[in-house]
């Protein structure tokens, strides 16, 4: 599990409480499954750039602000 993943994913998990959503209402929304959804939340899996901007786009925030690019 690299630093990198792992960052991102208390980002993605902390963007997506912060918008009331549960992992079931964000994977519905974006249409990525579930279990892809647990694995980017628990840093295991690194996201394709497709599904970051999914996951962006449901909560209204750019990619470069769930990466925390200076945003």
């Amino acid at each position: 599990m690299l630093v990198e993943n792992v960052h991102l994913a208390q980002r993605i998990r902390a963007f997506r409480k912060l918008k009331g959503y549960t992992q079931a209402q964000l994977a519905a929304e974006t249409g990525i499954s579930l279990a892809v959804l647990g694995a980017v939340e628990r840093g295991n899996r690194r996201p394709e750039d497709q599904i970051l901007t999914k996951i962006a786009e449901a909560l209204g925030i750019s990619v470069a602000e769930l990466k925390d690019q200076n945003a």
